[in-house]
């Protein structure tokens, strides 16, 4: 970043906080996350307001940072019909939540801890997240984050805190222009190969990663390990795991902003498009997640048998749910391309020890560190749905004490384990007939969600392909 776009948010205020014990002290929060805001960063001259719809699309407005103060006092009206637009941001009519009911507005609360500093701006500028509730304060059901929150209140009734950590590939690309398609090659020296875990790959893009990791230091994002990954130009960042699910899927959704932003402004673009090329690995978004007891222990590693009973049955609860659930992990046409064997995606109902083949991991590690590592999303998923159905799923396991079929060693292809739905027209299908989702996440939030998505189908199965016409014309 040069210094003159930074220096707002690299400036006297940010060294001190960071180098400073003492100025740090003094900079202790207030209680008042707009006050504590300005006190460290200066007054910004936007606020952009977030609201991550049903597909994770950021919505939201620009608020004059002088009106920074009236985002909590007042809350940010929002219309209620946004959670019904689809992918491409169009009103689909057959959810009936549009100008069928009004319109009507919803208020968006800040959530707290992600009033954050854009330093990819150029200008001074800040983002919060949002979620919605009803005028009577209670939660919209239509916000993908209230569906979390479900979920997490039916861990903590059963004595679970989730311990989380996201895991997301991108590719970078040169732009491209209109009526052209992106080409997978490595952007500083124009090669199409794979290199994995190439530390030439991770030096020749060290300026925008190291400044990827830089902009997340300035927001607090916990990122964790750089990777260079299977396909040219293509990356991942981990965050470092939290005791907080809600706080974790948050940060994957700033991640993937910061990420595209810092991108933009070096003259590249990142894509999380589940399957951007067909020669070449998709990206995924995984999910390691365990459950914290009520010491803060990890209740998958109790002595005597207890804690590995527990991660049996929590693994068993994510294979019985998985078709129910698949729509949340892979919601776009173009995902259902990634799910190809040998591909490190996977393809089946599967679990197993230390196997990247398989749907469910376990990875090795100390007893303190066990977990299950999902990897089915991908990486262009909504962080707060691919939690939820995560963790309705492992609570299904756990209340019903289900038992999972045999671990699998080997790979995992070439097994004759039950196959996921393959193709998005099977999962809408799963999606809308399933018992489990009515139950947990309501009747119309899977009507609503499942028409959704029905209908993006639908556009893709109407469409005629260039190959098409290159065959039968």
């Amino acid at each position: 970043m040069d210094d003159g776009k930074i220096a707002f948010f690299y400036g006297s205020h940010m060294q001190a906080a960071e180098c400073d014990p003492a100025a740090g002290a003094e900079a202790a929060p207030s209680g008042d996350e707009a006050a504590d805001f300005i006190a460290r960063f200066g007054q910004p001259d936007i606020v952009e307001v977030l609201l991550p719809d049903t597909s994770g699309v950021l919505r939201g407005k620009w608020v004059p940072g002088t009106s920074m103060g009236k985002i909590w006092r007042d809350g940010v009206p929002m219309p209620r019909s946004l959670f019904g637009l689809d992918i491409w941001g169009r009103e689909v009519n057959s959810t009936g939540i549009h100008i069928e009911t009004g319109d009507r507005d919803g208020l968006c609360r800040p959530i707290p801890g992600t009033l954050k500093p854009v330093p990819w701006s150029p200008r001074p500028a800040a983002q919060v997240l949002l979620t919605m509730h009803q005028d009577d304060g209670a939660p919209w059901m239509l916000d993908p984050r209230q569906q979390l929150v479900r979920q997490v209140e039916r861990a903590r009734a059963l004595g679970f805190e989730p311990t989380v950590a996201f895991e997301l590939e991108f590719y970078l690309l040169k732009p491209w222009g209109p009526g052209e398609a992106p080409v997978p090659i490595f952007p500083h020296t124009g090669e199409a190969r794979q290199n994995m875990y190439s530390m030439s790959d991770l030096d020749a893009c060290a300026g925008v990663l190291h400044e990827m990791r830089e902009a997340a230091k300035v927001q607090g994002l916990p990122a964790d390990t750089v990777i260079s990954e299977a396909a040219p130009g293509q990356f991942e960042i981990n965050l470092y795991h939290r005791p907080d699910a809600l706080a974790a899927a948050d940060e994957a959704i700033l991640l993937r902003r910061l990420i595209d932003g810092v991108a933009r402004r070096n003259g590249m673009r990142a894509t999380f498009m589940a399957k951007p090329f067909a020669e070449f690995a998709g990206n995924g978004m995984h999910v390691h997640i365990s459950l914290g007891g009520v010491d803060g222990t990890n209740a998958f590693a109790r002595p005597d048998g207890v804690g590995e009973r527990l991660l049996r049955y929590a693994a068993a609860g994510l294979l019985a749910t998985m078709k129910d659930t698949l729509l949340f992990f892979v919601p776009s046409f173009n995902g259902y391309r990634r799910l190809v064997p040998a591909s490190y995606a996977p393809t089946g109902i599967s679990w197993g020890y230390d196997n990247r083949s398989v749907a469910v991991r376990v990875p090795n590690g100390p007893p303190a560190a066990r977990r299950l590592e999902h990897r089915i999303a991908g990486a262009e998923a909504h962080p707060h749905l691919v939690m939820a159905g995560i963790l309705a799923g492992m609570l299904e396991g756990i209340e019903r004490e289900m038992e999972p079929p045999p671990p699998l060693s080997g790979n995992a292809f070439e097994g004759e384990t039950e196959r996921l739905s393959p193709s998005m027209a099977a999962a809408v299908e799963g999606f809308l007939a399933s018992d489990f989702i009515t139950r947990t996440f309501g009747a119309d939030y899977q009507r609503i969600y499942g028409v959704m998505k029905q209908e993006e189908c639908g556009a893709f199965t109407r469409a005629i392909l260039p190959l098409e016409y290159e065959t039968y014309l």
